[in-house]
C-alpha cells in the first residue's frame, strides 16, 4: 500500500542544470535532510557552505571509466527502490547497511543542444549520452509510491511549498513529478535514437533520407482561443529540440495572446522576409502576401510594402528583417492604418515605448521579437516539412530558393537589363511564399500585384495585372510554376509587362518563348518550381 505523505530525510542531488540548486539544497539541509551528491553538483553545493557527501565517498566505490560509472551502485539503486511498505525490502537494506532515498534531484546531459553543434564529432556526441542520469531518474520514478524526483529546477518550488506545508510530498504531487520524468527519459531517448538514425547511413534510413520510423515530440506552450474557425479548440505545440530565431524561440513584447490564425501567418511572414539580405518587409493577409519590397532603411521597405496594396494592408500581419526604430513605427501608426501583429529581430526601446503608447494600438497590436538577427545566413528550418492528413503523415524536405534565381536560362532573344534582374529575383523569391497557383509582380523592389490560389493561372495573370493597375508597365512577373499555354505571357504583355520569371518545363514552352519574342518580353527559366499548397 503506497504512503501518502512522504517525508525526506535524505536527497541524492546530481545536475547538470544548476539553476535554483543551492537554494533548494540549503532549504533541505535547513530541515534536516542529508545532502548526497556527485562531483560537479557537490563542488557548487560545497562552495555554497553546505555539508554534503560525495556519491563515491558514500558508496565506498570511487568512479571509475573516466565517470562513465558514479551512480551506477546497488547502495544508491536500492535505497531508491525499495518499497517502503514491503518488510522483505526494508530488511534487505538493513542488512545490506543501505539508507533510503527518499528524494532524487536529477536533470540530464543536454544531448540536444550538444548534436545541433556543426562541429559535432560522433565521439563527442556519444560521450555526452546520460547513462546514470537516466537510471536514476526512472528508478526514483518507478517507486514515486515513496520516492520524489525532480527533473527540472522549474519543480523546486513545487516541493519546497510542500515541505512547509506537510512535512512532505502527496501521492498525488510524486505521481506528476513522476510522470515528467518519464517524459523526460522518453524524450530523451528519442533524440539520441534520431541522432544515431541519422548518421548510420542506409542501414537505419531509405535511400531516400528518411527515416523508417518518425517519432514526434512536441511540448504544448499555449492553448490558443480557438482555432482556425471559433467553433474548433486549439493549442500551439513547440519542438523539444528548437533552434531559432522562429516562433518557438521568439518573445511576444506587447499585445493579446496570438491566435492560431496570427501563428501560421506570422509563419508564413518570416519565411518570405528572411530571404533578403538588404531591409525588407512584408504584409500578410490569410496566409498570402499582399505587400512586400526591399528598400534602404526598415522604415522605408514597410512604407513601400504598405504601399503594394494598401486596402488589404488594413489589420495585415507585419514581419521585418531588421529592428524597428522609431521612424518604422511611426509610418506603422499612421492615421487610419492598422496591423495585427508585427514580427522584427528586435524593436528600439523608443519605437517599443511609441507602438505600446498608442491610444488606438496599445490593447491591440502583437509585437513579436525574434530576438536574433535574421537574413539569408541564418540558420534553415531544422528537420522535416511536416502535413496531417487523414491517416498519415505527409514529410518533406523544406522548400529552399536558389541563392540567386536571376542566374537561370535565358531562352528568349533578349536578355533581361540589370534592374529587371534584381526585380525578377526579387519577385521570384515573393512569389515562393504565395499560395499557387501564384502570379507576382513587382517593380523597383517593391510588390504591385499579386494573384494567389487560383484554379487557373491564367486568372491569376489577370488578378494581379488588375491589383496592379496603373503600376503594371515596367513591372516584371513572377509564376511559381510554368505556363501551361501562352495566354499567360500575352495577358502580362498586354498589361506593359516587361520579363517573366518561371520554372518552365511545359510541353508548351516553345509557345511561351515566342510569345514572349513576339512582345519583345525578357524571360528566365529557373528550372525549379515553388508550389505552396
Amino acid at each position: 500500500m503506497s504512503q501518502t505523505v512522504v517525508p525526506i530525510r535524505r536527497a541524492l542531488m546530481s545536475v547538470f542544470d544548476k539553476r535554483g540548486l543551492v537554494e533548494l539544497a540549503r532549504f533541505l539541509a535547513g530541515g534536516g535532510v542529508e545532502l548526497i551528491a556527485s562531483g560537479g553538483t557537490r563542488a557548487a553545493l560545497v562552495a555554497a557552505g553546505l555539508a554534503v557527501t560525495e556519491v563515491a565517498e558514500y558508496t565506498g566505490q570511487p568512479e571509475v571509466l573516466g565517470g562513465r560509472v558514479k551512480t551506477l551502485h546497488p547502495k544508491i539503486h536500492a535505497g531508491i527502490l525499495a518499497r517502503r511498505d514491503l518488510t522483505d525490502d526494508l530488511a534487505t537494506l538493513e542488512r545490506q547497511g543501505f539508507p533510503l532515498i527518499d528524494l532524487v534531484v536529477v536533470n540530464l546531459y543536454p544531448f540536444a543542444a550538444t548534436i545541433a553543434r556543426a562541429d559535432l564529432s560522433l565521439a563527442e556526441a556519444i560521450e555526452n549520452i546520460d547513462i546514470g542520469g537516466p537510471s536514476l531518474i526512472r528508478a526514483a520514478a518507478k517507486n514515486h509510491d515513496h520516492v520524489a524526483v525532480l527533473t527540472s529546477p522549474d519543480q523546486y518550488e513545487e516541493v519546497i511549498s510542500a515541505l512547509h506545508a506537510r512535512g512532505g510530498t502527496t501521492l498525488e504531487e510524486r505521481r506528476g513529478l513522476a510522470l515528467a520524468a518519464f517524459r523526460l527519459t522518453g524524450s530523451y531517448d528519442r533524440t539520441i535514437a534520431d541522432y544515431l538514425g541519422g548518421v548510420a547511413g542506409s542501414s537505419a534510413a531509405a535511400p531516400a533520407g528518411f527515416p523508417e520510423l518518425i517519432e514526434l515530440r512536441f511540448t504544448r506552450r499555449q492553448a490558443l482561443r480557438y482555432g482556425e474557425n471559433p467553433h474548433q479548440q486549439a493549442a500551439f505545440y513547440v519542438e523539444t529540440a528548437r533552434r531559432g530565431p522562429n516562433l518557438a524561440t521568439a518573445r511576444v513584447r506587447h499585445g493579446k495572446e496570438l491566435s492560431y490564425n496570427n501563428l501560421l501567418d506570422l509563419d508564413s511572414a518570416l519565411r518570405l522576409v528572411r530571404q533578403f539580405s538588404e531591409p525588407a518587409a512584408c504584409i500578410l493577409k490569410h496566409n498570402n502576401p499582399c505587400g512586400a519590397a526591399v528598400a534602404p532603411t526598415p522604415a522605408h521597405a514597410f512604407e513601400r510594402a504598405y504601399e503594394g496594396d494598401s486596402l488589404s494592408a488594413f489589420g495585415g500581419i507585419v514581419a521585418l528583417n531588421r529592428r524597428v526604430d522609431r521612424p518604422t513605427a511611426e509610418r506603422m501608426g499612421q492615421p487610419g492604418r492598422f496591423l495585427e501583429a508585427v514580427l522584427a529581430p528586435g524593436f528600439d526601446e523608443d519605437a517599443l515605448e511609441w507602438l505600446t503608447t498608442k491610444p488606438s494600438w496599445k490593447n491591440s497590436v502583437r509585437l513579436i521579437d525574434l530576438e536574433a538577427p535574421l537574413g539569408p545566413d541564418a540558420p534553415p528550418a531544422a528537420g522535416f516539412d511536416l502535413r496531417r492528413i487523414e491517416g498519415g503523415l505527409l514529410v518533406q524536405d523544406w522548400d529552399q530558393l536558389e541563392a540567386d534565381p536571376a542566374t537561370g536560362l535565358v531562352p528568349t532573344r533578349r536578355s533581361p537589363t540589370e534592374v529587371e534582374r534584381h526585380d525578377l529575383a526579387f519577385a521570384w523569391r515573393v512569389c515562393a511564399a504565395v499560395k499557387s497557383n501564384a502570379i507576382v509582380l513587382a517593380r523597383d523592389g517593391q510588390v504591385v500585384g499579386v494573384g494567389a490560389g487560383q484554379m487557373s493561372r491564367l486568372d491569376s495573370v489577370r488578378i494581379a495585372v488588375e491589383k496592379a493597375g496603373a503600376r503594371a508597365p515596367g513591372a516584371v512577373l513572377a509564376s511559381d510554376a510554368f505556363f501551361p499555354f501562352r495566354d499567360g505571357p500575352d495577358a502580362a504583355a498586354a498589361a506593359g509587362v516587361t520579363a517573366i520569371i518561371q520554372p518552365g518545363g511545359s510541353r508548351r514552352d516553345d509557345e511561351t518563348i515566342r510569345a514572349c519574342d513576339e512582345h519583345g518580353l525578357a524571360m528566365i527559366l529557373t528550372g525549379r518550381r515553388h508550389f505552396r499548397h
